[in-house]
């Protein structure tokens, strides 16, 4: 295959091998510390109240960024912006390992989020850029969806193993040991591609959606602490709620706005990011709650809990190889069905666990259906994100659905968490403390399989079939503007 640049042959796999690489180190580090934060907590000798900010800085940053990085992707270049970003990544991982204060770690992990939001929209169009529409480019979104599952899976598991064996900081260096290896593969591997795409940055339509989604998501992670009700959660909302209407008002304005409404009106792009953002609210919310109850109910150690994440991330790898497959055969509206009422039943499974239950009994048989159904819908729900979009707006499409995942996981957490918490005050009166957890937990994961079995049954109306409908069974990639 000739370089994209015409300057030296190109070699897809190795290049997807090495891209796959940035968006798995994005989604471990997304995860990596939610084990280790007991040790954190206690070697920064962090509140309470603060201790939660070492995982929120990072997905508010992250979740807040995510269209400005697609954006700047693609005017600026994406191999570029990719190797940019990256940097950051890194450069901000190694700042946490070594941060020796609680608000040097937070400001660290939020910058190393800024940089995750560069990385995951850029890696994912440049994946768009190498695969033209067809089974290569269902292949390699197969492979994009392993590895987003095992990347978060794997977080729990390193989390647990370091933060165990040896020091918290090491969480943090090996992240940025893996970054810095990642950085080398792309800037081998990954062809030169034409510059970026001539334009203007809307500098004033990013401010605004960028501050409204740091607003909604500092409100709704500030919720889970205080309550729907308090003050600072609803002056939060509602500063989001008027900068999401000045962002519209500036993007009927703009010549060249950040969320042109010929993206919106591409393929299945609105679909795809609406059942994306249902997907990731029951998404986020089960690597929060399953080792939670691993940990605080079954008694298992940080090492213990990580290993029982591997059944999980294997299941997901073979769901997101399967998706392709599938999506051909049956077309992509049966596959993302079938793969969310699968997964709505292992999360069903789970709302059976027990307080006096075993990891073979209650978590096992559960998580591996769980993994098949979330690693088919994840890539089959990319793909409708990103089908017939044009090339021009490749980036910007990769940060619309990573930041539909994103902000659907934080409202979702958000509700799941307030709700068990309610359960488990609720059940405390009469029964022991894991009697009373494994009742928050059974309640979370029991409403997580309610929504993502109404999510499944929204798919026939929200994915009407549009130009060569034949293409997008067949490929299940759609029509592309490339």
């Amino acid at each position: 295959m000739k370089s994209l640049s015409g300057t030296r042959p190109v070699r897809p796999r190795a290049a997807l091998a090495a891209l796959a690489g940035a968006q798995f180190t994005v989604m471990l580090a997304t995860s990596v510390v939610n084990v280790a934060l007991p040790r954190i907590q206690s070697g920064l000798r962090l509140s309470d109240a603060g201790a939660p900010w070492v995982v929120n800085a990072y997905g508010l940053a992250f979740g807040a960024l995510l269209l400005a990085g697609g954006r700047a992707a693609d005017l600026l270049g994406r191999r570029r912006t990719l190797l940019a970003g990256l940097t950051v990544f890194g450069a901000a991982s190694l700042a946490a390992g070594l941060a020796p204060s609680a608000g040097l770690l937070i400001t660290a992990r939020a910058v190393q989020g800024a940089g995750a939001a560069v990385v995951a929209p850029a890696a994912l169009a440049v994946v768009m850029d190498l695969f033209p529409p067809g089974p290569g480019r269902g292949r390699a979104l197969g492979v994009w969806g392993a590895v987003s599952g095992a990347g978060a899976a794997a977080g729990v598991l390193l989390g647990g193993l370091l933060s165990q064996l040896l020091a918290w900081a090491w969480v943090f260096h090996t992240v940025a040991l893996g970054t810095a290896l990642v950085a080398g593969g792309v800037a081998v591997l990954v062809p030169r591609v034409p510059g970026g795409t001539p334009g203007r940055f809307d500098l004033l339509g990013t401010t605004a959606v960028t501050s409204a989604l740091t607003a909604l998501v500092w409100g709704l992670t500030a919720a889970r602490r205080t309550g729907w009700s308090a003050p600072q959660v609803l002056t939060a909302f509602a500063v989001a709620a008027v900068l999401l209407v000045a962002f519209v008002r500036v993007e009927r304005r703009h010549p060249a706005p950040l969320l042109p409404p010929r993206l919106l009106a591409a393929g299945t792009v609105v679909a795809g990011n609406v059942l994306m953002a249902l997907l990731g609210s029951v998404w986020i919310a089960l690597f929060f709650f399953l080792p939670l109850y691993q940990q605080q109910v079954l008694g298992y150690g940080p090492l213990v809990t990580g290993l029982g994440q591997l059944p999980l991330a294997a299941a997901n790898m073979l769901g997101s190889a399967l998706a392709p497959r599938l999506a051909r055969r049956l077309g992509p509206p049966v596959t993302v069905g079938a793969a969310l009422l699968t997964e709505a039943a292992g999360l069903l499974w789970l709302a059976r666990i027990r307080a006096d239950g075993s990891y073979a009994a209650d978590v096992l048989g559960p998580t591996l259906l769980i993994g098949l159904g979330l690693g088919a819908a994840f890539v089959q729900l990319t793909v409708l994100a990103v089908a017939g979009v044009p090339r021009t707006d490749a980036g910007l499409a990769g940060g619309l659905v990573n930041t539909t995942r994103q902000v659907g996981g934080a409202i979702g957490l958000a509700v799941l968490t307030t709700l068990a918490g309610s359960v488990t005050a609720h059940a405390a009166t009469g029964r022991t403390q894991p009697e009373a957890l494994t009742a928050g937990y059974r309640t979370a994961f029991a409403v997580s399989a309610a929504l993502l079995t109404l999510t499944a049954a929204l798919v026939p109306a929200l994915v009407r079939r549009r130009a060569e409908p034949s293409a997008v069974a067949r490929t299940g990639t759609g029509p592309s503007a490339h």
